[in-house]
């Protein structure tokens, strides 16, 4: 994913830091946010709960959330 594909909301304390030090941190923070976007963090954060089961394989939520919306009763458990 490329740094300005998307939409982040910066607020700072020091109003005047220029644009190569805002810059630098809009890299860093791209950075932290696209080592924690993939589907093995994703996949770690979630289980998926059917009428059957709830489980925590990395294959089944992955297959569940490839369409738009979820399967009737299908549901996204976040562990957080």
């Amino acid at each position: 994913m490329k740094s300005n594909d998307r939409d982040l909301l910066v607020l700072l304390k020091s109003p005047s830091l220029s644009d190569e030090a805002f810059n630098r941190h809009l890299k860093c923070l791209h950075a932290v946010l696209q080592s924690v976007e993939n589907d093995e963090a994703f996949c770690t954060a979630h289980q998926l709960a059917t009428r059957i089961k709830i489980t925590k394989k990395k294959k089944s939520i992955l297959k569940a959330i490839a369409t738009p919306q979820l399967k009737p009763f299908y549901f996204l458990i976040n562990n957080n």
